[in-house]
């Protein structure tokens, strides 16, 4: 069993909250209530970059800890310039939150579908050099792939604490999952002069209920450590006559946020790191990142 301050971090590709909260979705809508949060990022890159800084969707209005980050953030990147408010569930040093977790002993691996988590390339290593092990499968619709590389990387690190990252693209247009009964032609295109909000909604409806079936052994992998699932952004579909992502837009901006956050890891209370730590967790992720490219 995995330490139980581990945890699990899931962001469902360009899912609209409106589609999230319509769908059938039991085992994620489990964590917790479903916030409709606003995402930091309007884009899979610039959204992750945020979050991985420790900016995750929040809900302004709200005075409360974790579903406002700017009332205190799930992770904080904390220094001499931003100190630890401590309404925080958990803060570290780093360069970002992975680095930070690596620091203080965690292990992180990371699966990414969006082919801005290509490791292959410059903006790719951007978000994902950090991690010990990375895998990209090459292609937007393969979390099968995806849980089977991660569950063999868990099954490693039994025991151990662990910062495990997946980026779902079965949510993302052209909103297709294997098995299903339509075509990977995209109703959804800008400027396109055939899309279909109606056809948009019904097949990210069915991808969501499709990915939570699929996503149930993990989620139950961690639920007696921390779990926080959210979209990177979401989509337009006709609204003001605007369509996909990339865009400033409420329905674009609107995400889904759900969360189990119950046992932050204790170490990261004094926030600095441990030098030993730093150096075996470097030393760790580079020896990973040749073996994944091996696999």
């Amino acid at each position: 069993m995995l330490d139980r301050t581990s945890i699990l971090f899931v962001t469902l590709d360009s899912c609209r909250y409106d589609s999230f909260s319509a769908a059938a979705a039991p085992h994620i809508k489990r964590l917790g209530p479903v916030h409709r949060a606003m995402a930091p990022g309007n884009f899979t890159y610039a959204s992750h970059a945020a979050m991985f800084m420790g900016f995750t969707p929040g809900v302004a209005s709200r005075a409360e800890p974790l579903v406002n980050p700017k009332y205190g953030k799930i992770f904080k990147i904390a220094g001499a310039a931003f100190p630890s408010k401590g309404t925080e569930f958990l803060a570290v040093r780093g360069r970002n939150v992975i680095d930070g977790l690596r620091r203080i002993g965690f292990t992180a691996v990371g699966a990414g579908a969006a082919g801005w988590f290509d490791p292959d390339t410059l903006t790719g290593q951007n978000l994902t050099e950090d991690f010990d092990h990375f895998f990209y499968p090459g292609n937007t619709w393969s979390l099968d792939a995806q849980l089977r590389w991660l569950q063999d990387r868990l099954d490693e690190l039994d025991g151990e604490r662990v910062f495990c990252f997946l980026n779902v693209g079965e949510t993302h247009v052209p909103y297709w999952h294997e098995g299903c009964g339509w075509s990977k032609d995209n109703p959804c295109v800008p400027f396109g002069e055939n899309n279909d909000a109606d056809e948009c909604r019904r097949r990210q409806l069915a991808c969501i209920e499709w990915v939570d079936a699929r996503l149930e052994p993990l989620l139950a992998r961690f639920a007696h450590a921390n779990t926080l699932v959210c979209a990177d952004h979401g989509d337009a579909w006709g609204e003001d006559g605007l369509w996909e992502h990339g865009i400033h837009h409420d329905v674009v901006l609107e995400v889904p946020l759900v969360f189990r956050l119950q046992h932050p890891p204790r170490t990261v209370a004094g926030v600095a790191g441990n030098a030993r730590v730093r150096a075996r967790g470097a030393a760790r992720g580079l020896l990973g990142r040749v073996r994944d490219k091996l696999r």
